[in-house]
C-alpha cells in the first residue's frame, strides 16, 4: 500500500498537462467561433424582422385584392391610397387601376409602403379583374 502511495505522489515526466501556449491558442479558437456565431445570430434576428414585415405587407395587399374579387364589381380607373395596418405595423396601401388592351379586363396594382418611410415600397401585387 505504501508503494502505490509513493508512486502516485511523484509526477511522471511528460504528462504535466497543457502548456500555457496551448491553452491560449485554444481560447483564441473558441473566441473566434463564438464571435462568428454571435454575428450569425444577429443577422438572423434582423432578417426575421424584414421577413415579418414582408409577410404582413403581403397579407395587406392580398386582403385588398380579395375584397375586389368578392365585390364582383369592375373597378374604376384611377389611383387611391388607404391605411392597411397589420398587427403593430402601420402600413399604407396604394391601389392603382389601369386599363388593359382587352376592354373586358382591368389591371389592379396594390403597393404596400411603410407609413413611417413612404418612399420605401415593401411589396407590389398585380391582378387582372374581369368585367
Amino acid at each position: 500500500m505504501t508503494m502505490t502511495m509513493t508512486m502516485r505522489s511523484r509526477p511522471v515526466a511528460g504528462s504535466a498537462g497543457f502548456t500555457l501556449l496551448e491553452v491560449l491558442v485554444a481560447l483564441v479558437i473558441v473566441g473566434t467561433a463564438l464571435g462568428a456565431s454571435l454575428r450569425a445570430v444577429g443577422s438572423l434576428a434582423s432578417n426575421s424582422a424584414g421577413l415579418r414585415t414582408a409577410m404582413m405587407a403581403t397579407w395587406s395587399a392580398e386582403n385588398r385584392l380579395v375584397q375586389i374579387r368578392l365585390a364582383h364589381a369592375f373597378p374604376d380607373i384611377g389611383k387611391r391610397s388607404f391605411e392597411c395596418p397589420q398587427g403593430d405595423l402601420k402600413l399604407m396601401c396604394e391601389e392603382e387601376v389601369l386599363a388593359s388592351p382587352n376592354p373586358m379586363l382591368r389591371r389592379v396594382e396594390v403597393s404596400v409602403v411603410d407609413s413611417a418611410n413612404p418612399e420605401r415600397r415593401i411589396l407590389k401585387l398585380v391582378q387582372l379583374v374581369m368585367r
